[in-house]
C-alpha cells in the first residue's frame, strides 16, 4: 500500500522524536508499503522555517533532503491535487492539511497523521 505521510509525522521520523507514537513507528516499517512526502510539506517548512517567531530547527532544503535519505519518496503537486480540494469537506481549515488529504484521496493511497480532524475525512486516514 502506498502512504502519503503528514508534515509532522515526517519531521519526528528524521528527529527521531519522542512524540512519534510506538503505532507510528510500527507502521513505518512495514516492508510490505511505500512511504511517500508531499512537496507541500516542504513548501510547508520553508515557510514557517523562514518566519522570525518559529521554533522550526529544520530548513525546507535540509528537511527534503532528511525525507529522502530516510527512505520516503516525493510526491509533487499537481493540478488534479489542486482540483480535488475543492469537493472536500470543510472539516480542517489549515491549506496544507487540506492538499495532504486531496492528494491522498487522489491517489488512493491512505494518510498517515496525528491530527484527529484529519481522521474525520474517512477510513483511508490513519491516525497515528
Amino acid at each position: 500500500m502506498k502512504n502519503l505521510v503528514d508534515t509532522h509525522i515526517l519531521l519526528w521520523v528524521v528527529q527521531d522524536s519522542p512524540k512519534l507514537s510506538k503505532k507510528a513507528r510500527y507502521m513505518l516499517t512495514d516492508p510490505e508499503d511505500e512511504y511517500w512526502f508531499s512537496a507541500a510539506s516542504v513548501w510547508e517548512i520553508a515557510i514557517k522555517h523562514s518566519t522570525k517567531s518559529s521554533k522550526l530547527q529544520i530548513s525546507a532544503e535540509q528537511a527534503r533532503t532528511a525525507f529522502l535519505a530516510a527512505g520516503f519518496k516525493e510526491l509533487p503537486v499537481t493540478s488534479l491535487h489542486a482540483t480535488a480540494v475543492e469537493s472536500l469537506p470543510k472539516l480542517h481549515k489549515d491549506p496544507f492539511d487540506r492538499i495532504l488529504v486531496a492528494q491522498a484521496r487522489s491517489e488512493g493511497w491512505r494518510l498517515i497523521t496525528h491530527d484527529d480532524i484529519l481522521a474525520d475525512y474517512g477510513d483511508w486516514v490513519a491516525l497515528v
